[in-house]
């Protein structure tokens, strides 16, 4: 096991402070989780504004999240990411600029990579070993956030190189677990992995019943037309839709499988990809001086 030092590091426990900021146009929810007014923060999932019609990005979203900090007086030392996402951009890169702190991935990034690069045509020099991250997570890793422990958790599936962070006992899910009453990520992508899921899912499961979970996205179902992010793994235990603690592997596959085959691409799987494997930098400027997105024919 991997620990990164920290002088800080959870000498005297407590419990998270969380706060989540939902992003309605991409349904994503970025995570600020602190451990007291004035001290250390990390920033989980952070969505830069795009506007697919111009192909123009801002930073509305992201600049909330600087508000707050500056509000609380935080020191912000890691912007997490839990996965390279196919359904937003990230503002990770541009967050650091503002803030400071370390991005992290799990280490399993360099597979997604070697998968898209090619997809995409990037440029011979883009590596696909990580590198563009400060640092990446390996499986069992902790660390200490300020006065709070954190471990990091693989649970491939999603993708094979998706992540959860566990941060004294608030869990964060990534494209995982959704809300009890919406279920399950899909499994579809290159890489992805139906069965891989359903493992990681039940190693989730052997955590405590009353560890408070945090989605990733919110997709409210019409009975429920508010978005909400929280839930006990209890909860998703006793009443997940996709994956409870009923459900067999063999149902699970063949539902999330049949499910998938239903689904379109994201909206924005395209530039998300391309932002967000280089740790949500912009590519690189072209001869002309102007940065491109590519878009690849019958392929995905």
């Amino acid at each position: 096991m991997s620990v990164i030092s920290n002088s800080s590091a959870a000498m005297n426990e407590v419990a998270p402070i969380v706060e989540g900021f939902y992003d309605p146009a991409t349904f994503t929810i970025t995570y600020l989780v602190y451990d007291q007014a004035g001290g250390h923060a990390a920033i989980i999932d952070p969505v830069l504004d795009y506007d697919p019609k111009s192909a123009r990005t801002s930073t509305g979203n992201a600049q909330l999240l600087v508000d707050r900090v500056h509000e609380l007086g935080l020191s912000v030392d890691w912007i997490l990411e839990t996965h390279a996402h196919a359904d937003h951009l990230s503002a990770a890169a541009w967050l650091k600029e503002q803030l400071g702190g370390q991005i992290g991935i799990g280490h399993g990034i360099d597979r997604v990579q070697k998968i898209f690069k090619p997809i995409f045509g990037m440029e011979n020099d883009f590596h696909t070993d990580g590198r563009q991250f400060d640092h990446l997570f390996v499986d069992h890793e902790e660390w200490g956030i300020g006065r709070l422990s954190a471990q990091v958790l693989a649970v491939p599936g999603h993708t094979p190189a998706d992540v959860a962070y566990l941060i004294g006992d608030a869990l964060f899910l990534g494209d995982t677990l959704f809300m009890p009453d919406v279920g399950t990520a899909r499994c579809d992508f290159p890489g992805g992995s139906a069965a891989a899921l359903y493992d990681s899912v039940q190693r989730l499961y052997r955590l405590p019943d009353q560890t408070r979970t945090f989605a990733c996205h919110d997709y409210p179902p019409a009975n429920r037309p508010d978005a909400v992010w929280e839930a006990s793994l209890g909860e998703h235990k006793q009443r997940n839709i996709h994956l409870n603690a009923g459900t067999t592997k063999d149902e699970f596959i063949k539902m999330r499988e049949t499910r998938d085959a239903t689904l379109a691409m994201p909206v924005l799987i395209m530039p998300s990809i391309q932002i967000n494997v280089r740790a949500g930098h912009l590519p690189p400027a072209e001869a002309d001086g102007r940065q491109y997105l590519k878009l690849p024919l019958n392929t995905l």
